[in-house]
């Protein structure tokens, strides 16, 4: 780990951007692959608001993406994108039609409506500027997690929500990582405590250290979930530096899924919109081209369920007037202790 940066950054050719708005309690993520990437994705939420996917499809004329937006904002938060498109056009980049280039960059988003943010925008929601913001803000280098970008106003049904990240590499070689905003309807810790459901996976200290309870406490399978008809959503980005087609990362998409079943309890529930974009930036290519890409697969899903714990555990509770009323960060409510 200590020559790597533990973020998807490591990823070769893989630049990562935010930027958020603290009255308005929301935010946005871009990924940008500046020498265009292979992604697809799986969609294993009930409710899921997504742009351009349809790019994403195995039998789709779109070879190669620019880049994918998380953004908070539910159905306005979709804006962001055309910022995102606006920066990378006025850069050169986009898929050629003749004369013209139109950027591909899919997005996803989050529900934070109800957070308490003053969402008063007027006629037009603010996320186009965002996603614009957080492009050009992009980067090969470290970046903020916890409540940041599409992190800032995300939330799960004890805790404040946040944006993680975490990488590996597998044993051919391959560098895989992860970039998560949980916003979840479930829980990322066991009960009231503070371990992590992802702790099996963990890799040093990186969300704390504390391993999972022993014994188990009584409540731990208890259900608990975000009331009503709160829409909650965990959107997530995995990408690795190999050389995969659009069909092998539906695959990888679809593989790494498990990581929200190991992290979260609950998550692919009817009020989710829980998506997750695979993405290969094509730098290494395949040696054993099915025992490698089991191999990706399977470590994907331990970065998802790292960088799950990792966004909760260093995100910071947004202050007065924030919804629901109480809800505090895993730091302020476990790190005294």
């Amino acid at each position: 780990m200590a020559d790597r940066l533990n973020l998807i950054t490591d990823v070769a050719g893989v630049l990562v951007g935010h930027a958020d708005d603290a009255r308005i309690r929301t935010g946005v993520t871009a990924v940008l692959f500046p020498e265009r990437a292979v992604a697809s994705v799986a969609i294993l939420g009930g409710a899921a608001a997504v742009r351009d996917t349809s790019a994403l499809a195995a039998d789709g004329v779109v070879p190669t993406i620019d880049g994918l937006v998380l953004s908070g904002g539910s159905g306005f938060g979709l804006d962001a994108a055309s910022g995102v498109q606006a920066f990378l056009a006025e850069n050169g980049r986009g898929f050629p039609v003749g004369p013209v280039r139109v950027p591909i960059v899919p997005q996803a988003i989050l529900f934070d409506l109800l957070n308490g943010g003053d969402k008063d925008w007027g006629r037009y929601p603010p996320y186009r500027e965002l996603g614009y913001d957080a492009a050009a803000a992009a980067s090969a280098g470290a970046f903020g997690l916890g409540s940041v970008g599409a992190g800032l106003g995300a939330s799960t049904v004890n805790l404040k929500g946040g944006l993680g990240s975490a990488s590996a590499v597998t044993p051919s070689g391959h560098t895989v990582g992860a970039l998560v905003a949980v916003n979840a309807i479930g829980s990322a810790v066991v009960g009231d405590g503070p371990h992590f459901w992802a702790a099996p996976y963990e890799v040093g200290m990186e969300f704390g250290g504390l391993g999972l309870p022993a014994p188990m406490p009584p409540e731990a399978t208890r259900l608990a979930w975000k009331g009503g008809r709160q829409i909650a959503t965990t959107l997530a980005v995995v990408a690795t530096d190999a050389a995969l087609s659009k069909a092998e990362a539906m695959r990888l998409a679809i593989a790494a899924h498990d990581g929200f079943a190991r992290a979260l309890r609950i998550t692919h529930a009817l009020f989710d919109g829980d998506t997750l974009f695979a993405a290969a930036t094509g730098r290494r290519p395949l040696g054993d081209p099915v025992g490698e890409q089991i191999e990706i697969g399977a470590v994907a899903a331990d970065v998802v369920a790292r960088a799950i714990a990792r966004g909760v555990y260093e995100a910071t509770s947004l202050g007065e007037g924030e919804r629901p009323a109480g809800l505090v960060s895993w730091t302020e409510r476990f790190a005294a202790r």
